[in-house]
């Protein structure tokens, strides 16, 4: 069997391990990004307009793919769907919450393109696949309210464990909370404004932030306020990412919606004590009350709470950092995801 995967470069690194798992299980891949081979309408090149499929015909006239994996909802999709190639789409979140929040800030000419892309694009996508693969149980029921009838199963973000082992080479103040999270959804983003009254209750612990997005200069003017916080941009993955992990005392995530944070699994892997917001599929990543501490979302007491407790007992954060790197090393390495996707595709092959 050969396998084409097709997505964004920002997610090469990840759909690279994913594909060298595939060869383990005597699968082919080819990678590519989906953006080289379907262009839609979007492009000026006059030829691309006049036959956008050209591209992606000689890509599978090339490759003769048995399957295609999309990262992504695109056009690359539909001529997979156009073409009887079986699709599998791998969704990564609640891309209708998503763009109900970005909508809000958009012209009305970029409302009219958007809303193209998910009552068109999107939705041929998803009603043309085989196989939808939600990225969390969580999602995987999102999903079923919006498609009830379409098959799906849980496909969660794969992970080498061994890629993550201590790492020196970053010096912070102890003691103190790593956040690494992104600031591109608001939805997500705005969550970590009641770290404003954490950083007030807790001003012997230093809160690094890694992460960027083009809501930051909604959060950075507020928190930045306080001496104890620190943001430090963006930082080079994984090498760089490895060593902010291995020196942090607790990890925070801190989020408004998330489906399947990889950083959570991160951090476990470096054996660190978590304490998330128990929204969306981030119950479904670690333990409550084992590898971390789950609260609610916008209870700032109970956050300065478990962090607290974890930041004054060593011997507590030694014994969730174990766990946590035990339960994700049985429950999210790339061999078992992939194998339960292995299975999965033959169900749908068979039909």
């Amino acid at each position: 069997m050969k396998i084409l995967i097709a997505g964004a470069p920002d997610k090469y690194f990840h759909l690279k391990e994913f594909g060298e798992e595939l060869k383990k299980q005597k699968i082919e891949y080819v990678l590519v990004n989906d953006s080289d081979y379907a262009t839609g309408i979007s492009k000026k090149n006059i030829r691309d307009f006049l036959n956008p499929k050209k591209k992606f015909n000689e890509l599978i006239k090339k490759e003769k793919p048995d399957v295609i994996f999309a990262d992504r909802r695109t056009n690359f999709g539909i001529y997979a769907i156009e073409s009887k190639i079986p699709l599998c789409i791998h969704l990564r979140g609640d891309i209708w919450s998503e763009a109900k929040w970005e909508n809000e800030n958009l012209s009305l000419v970029q409302k009219i393109a958007e809303n193209h892309r998910i009552n068109v694009i999107w939705d041929k996508n998803f009603k043309g696949s085989s196989l939808i693969l939600p990225i969390c149980k969580h999602l995987e029921k999102i999903v079923k309210e919006n498609f009830p009838n379409k098959k799906t199963a849980v496909m969660y973000q794969g992970i080498a464990p061994e890629r993550w082992y201590p790492s020196k080479g970053m010096k912070l103040k102890h003691p103190c909370v790593g956040l690494l999270q992104g600031a591109v959804i608001w939805g997500k983003a705005q969550e970590m404004l009641i770290l404003e009254k954490v950083l007030k209750e807790m001003p012997d612990v230093t809160f690094y932030w890694v992460g960027d997005g083009p809501y930051r200069d909604k959060i950075l003017p507020i928190l930045k306020k306080y001496d104890n916080f620190k943001w430090l941009g963006a930082l080079e993955y994984p090498d760089k990412v490895r060593q902010y992990l291995t020196e942090i005392d607790v990890y925070a995530l801190v989020s408004g919606i998330d489906m399947s944070p990889l950083t959570l699994q991160e951090a476990q892997l470096m054996r660190k004590p978590v304490v998330a917001t128990k929204v969306g599929g981030i119950p479904e990543l670690m333990k409550d009350n084992e590898t971390g501490f789950l609260v609610e979302k916008g209870n700032a007491e109970e956050l300065i709470e478990k962090l607290s407790l974890l930041i004054n007992d060593k011997e507590k954060r030694e014994n969730m950092g174990g766990a946590g790197r035990k339960f994700v090393e049985e429950n999210f390495s790339w061999d078992r995801i992939t194998k339960e996707f292995v299975k999965d595709l033959e169900n749908i092959m068979k039909v």
